[in-house]
């Protein structure tokens, strides 16, 4: 009853909270082939007044999903390091998703349960005056930091400023980033210091400096193969800072064209004339009766005889068995059977004295046998 006390005011202000929340509007302009961040704070869906700070003890969770859809598209992923710290929503759109999309965002407050809804409607369009993928990319493993720390704007222009050094002169852009654990990297260790690591992929129309080319040239990667260094032969700018693991450097040229594949005509089927392969063109007939007969009648008559010998060998076998099964059931009759032994081999006693007295035997009655004895 008291259980029931309790769950009844929480569930009334539950549905309260449900059916008062109405969802806000964002509009949202993505760019094809440039990194899209949103923050999910905790002051825009707890409506607080503008001189009022969020309590760092609020715990608000979010779910986010495409309109009409259970999960988000493809090129947008979410993530949240804890209750206490603010949601993203980031991501690179493609030119297959140029257009329209509304993701819905439902905040859950852990402490009051009360939830807020928010639409982002995301119009998805062109860079303005250059390319969508610039023709040069580069992607950098920075290990000692998570995804959820270089979101903001203020690490991913640090990182691109810092980067400037180690590429030619030009505009850089921030194309993508993604958790090392989204590429098939380990969680690391409960340990000061370690972090999951984020992949930063950065592009620009200048060409690739003499450096960026040194560090993910064959000789380079296998160096680090053999557990050496790589070879950089310019000053790491983005340490200490930026930890990136000069290994997993890779680099993307768009500028060289790839070279075209053969494109192969299908024939017709048949084979051009060849003197090495000369298939009979004719088949002589043949008669398989014989075969036949010899694959399928021998086996059969092998088995008939075997079946002739087993069974006139089992008819001896059988009388036997009968003979010593009765001799069996003979003796075991004779030995449990119980018969009084005769009045003749008794020996005769006087009823009043006890004394025994020698059987009285009367000649005439004593067979001829007997009395010849």
């Amino acid at each position: 009853m008291v259980a029931a006390l309790f769950w009844i005011p929480l569930l009334v202000g539950l549905l309260a909270g449900l059916g008062g929340t109405e969802a806000q509007q964002t509009t949202l302009h993505p760019l094809v082939g440039r990194v899209f961040v949103h923050t999910l704070d905790h002051a825009t869906f707890l409506r607080l007044p503008e001189h009022i700070a969020v309590p760092p003890t609020v715990r608000i969770t979010y779910h986010a999903h495409l309109q009409g859809h259970p999960d988000l598209p493809r090129w947008l992923r979410y993530t949240q390091r804890s209750p206490y710290n603010p949601g993203f929503l980031y991501g690179t759109a493609t030119p297959e998703d140029r257009g329209r999309q509304v993701i819905e965002v439902t905040a859950y407050n852990r402490d009051s349960f009360d939830t807020t809804r928010q639409r982002l409607v995301l119009l998805i369009g062109d860079p303005e005056g250059m390319v969508s993928f610039p023709a040069n990319a580069t992607e950098f493993l920075v290990r000692n930091h998570d995804v959820e720390e270089v979101l903001p704007s203020m690490p991913a222009h640090r990182f691109l400023t810092a980067l400037a050094g180690l590429w030619e002169p030009g505009e850089l852009q921030l194309l993508n980033i993604t958790s090392a654990l989204d590429r098939g990297g380990r969680v690391p260790l409960p340990i000061e210091g370690r972090k999951e690591g984020v992949y930063i992929k950065v592009g620009s129309a200048s060409p690739f400096s003499t450096c960026l080319k040194m560090v993910a040239s064959p000789d380079s990667h296998a160096r680090c193969a053999q557990g050496q260094p790589p070879l950089l032969s310019c000053y790491d700018n983005l340490a200490p800072h930026f930890r990136v693991d000069w290994c997993n450097v890779s680099l993307v040229d768009k500028s060289v064209p790839e070279p075209v594949d053969e494109v192969t005509t299908p024939g017709d089927g048949i084979l051009e004339h060849d003197p090495f392969f000369c298939p009979p063109t004719e088949a002589t007939a043949q008669d398989f009766l014989a075969d036949f007969l010899v694959t399928l009648l021998l086996p059969l008559l092998v088995a008939l005889l075997l079946t002739l010998l087993l069974a006139y060998g089992r008819a001896p076998m059988v009388h036997h068995y009968t003979i010593h099964e009765n001799t069996e059931e003979l003796r075991q009759m004779a030995a449990s059977r119980e018969v009084p032994r005769p009045l003749s081999t008794l020996p005769m006693f006087n009823v009043r004295t006890g004394q025994r007295l020698p059987p009285r035997v009367d000649s005439a009655q004593v067979p001829l046998i007997l009395d010849q004895h």
